[in-house]
């Protein structure tokens, strides 16, 4: 659409209306020597000085791509392909928001459709949204489905402990002042939790089971067990999982998952210093008129031609404020953007292929670290990408002497489970070379034991 500037009768027509003359009788409540007050700027620059300072200024951050990067604990340095930056800036698709004349948006509705589509696809699940603003509030946002579900009869939400530490920390934020009771430490040392634990704790008050797959330690458990027994109990079974993983092992839905939640910021993505990121959502078919978000379906207009549509989407999320179960309406759809092009781009051979080589390649940085005297690394169960180190040293004196040699270290696991002190969450992604890994290996040599 074209800027049409007002013109000068327009502008007095405006001034009449509110009963002054001219623009400067609007600021007669501010004192004239606060008006123009001098301000200590100094001497202006050209284009190239400017471009050239605030490249000075951005260099001075230091980023993934300066450092052999192993930390992961739920946001992964992965090689993004350049073509889908390229498309997010286009035009066409540069905004952050989803259109409130969406049928008009065909293209971005289009955009959302194939993000759905594949992102049931990854999950195993009959329907997606587009979506929540990271992971932490996706898991959220389950916690008031399954509520809903109750009809509000059940009041017992149980997660796993070794979901990641901070998205429960975010569900309990989101629904405080409620009368929910929050369950999931039974006393044993998060790492070793099982599926069995969580068991015992499933009652006729239980609303909702949550657990993430892999887990925040990197560990994937058999949850088939405890899936029959949520489902038993009339309650439901939330996976928090690594769209990464998908590629590789069983999905959410082929293991009986209702609703399946996690970050979307590994599907295409930066770091970015934590944001902005994609909170993806997907649910059963029985489930998806109880979701919030944007939700696409396709259909065919009076011309018979294939059409987009926002669909599903209940009108208390923007009006009756009151009476919805979730006042979320939009997102970042920018994110929800890239990671649609992000997985058009790799496509299911592509994806498994990443996958692949970080598996393997965190598996051989798992066996290399137990080599080095005073370091194991704790790996009886299967894991994916993620594995944790028991090491001799407080983890924070390591990470220092890591980043001195152009190394970002694993996550200190002791500032969340304080029985994990001097434990190290390791990460190991496609873009950590085994050169990068053996001189991981030999820096943790240098540094020694206690």
């Amino acid at each position: 659409m074209s800027y049409i500037p007002h013109t000068d009768v327009e502008r007095q027509q405006m001034l009449s209306a509110i009963g002054v003359t001219t623009i400067e009788d609007l600021f007669d409540a501010v004192p004239s020597r606060y008006r123009f007050p001098r301000l200590n700027m100094p001497p202006a620059m050209s284009e190239m000085e400017a471009a050239q300072e605030l490249q000075a200024l951005a260099d001075a951050n230091e980023h993934a791509a300066d450092y052999a990067l192993f930390r992961g604990a739920g946001a992964y340095h992965h090689y993004i392909p350049a073509a889908v930056n390229h498309i997010l800036l286009r035009g066409e698709f540069y905004t952050a928001y989803t259109p409130y004349q969406p049928e008009m948006s065909q293209g971005t509705l289009q955009a959302i459709f194939e993000y759905q589509s594949m992102l049931c696809a990854l999950t195993g699940m009959d329907a997606a949204n587009a979506s929540h603003y990271d992971g932490a509030t996706s898991l959220a946002e389950a916690v008031t489905v399954a509520l809903e579900v109750s009809r509000r009869k059940r009041s017992k939400i149980i997660l796993h402990p070794a979901i990641h530490p901070q998205y429960r920390e975010v569900v309990r934020t989101y629904h405080q002042g409620s009368d929910l009771q929050f369950v999931g430490d039974t006393g044993k040392s998060p790492e070793k939790m099982t599926a069995a634990d969580l068991i015992k704790l499933i009652d006729d008050q239980t609303a909702m089971v949550a657990v993430q797959y892999p887990n925040f330690f990197g560990s994937i458990e058999d949850f088939s067990a405890l899936v029959e027994a949520t489902h038993s109990a009339g309650a439901l079974i939330v996976f928090v999982v690594n769209p990464m993983a998908l590629a590789l092992f069983q999905t959410p839905g082929q293991l009986g998952a209702d609703i399946v939640v996690g970050e979307g910021q590994p599907l295409g993505i930066p770091l970015s210093y934590g944001g902005p990121y994609l909170g993806f959502f997907a649910v059963r078919e029985e489930y998806v008129r109880k979701i919030a978000g944007r939700i696409v379906g396709e259909t065919i207009d009076h011309d018979g031609r294939r059409a987009f549509v926002m669909t599903l989407r209940p009108r208390e999320q923007d009006i009756r404020r009151d009476k919805a179960t979730s006042n979320i309406c939009t997102n970042q759809g920018l994110m929800a953007l890239a990671a649609c092009v992000y997985l058009s781009m790799m496509g299911k051979n592509g994806l498994r292929r990443a996958a692949e080589i970080a598996y393997h390649r965190a598996h051989y940085a798992a066996k290399q670290i137990s080599k080095v005297k005073g370091y194991k690394a704790l790996t009886t169960k299967p894991f994916f990408n993620e594995f944790v180190v028991k090491c001799p040293k407080p983890v924070e004196t390591i990470n220092q002497a890591l980043i001195q040699r152009g190394i970002i270290g694993g996550y200190d696991l002791g500032k969340d489970y304080p029985r994990l002190k001097d434990h190290m969450l390791v990460a190991v992604t496609e873009m950590n070379s085994k050169i990068e890994i053996d001189t991981f290996v030999d820096v943790l040599k240098d540094i020694g034991g206690v």
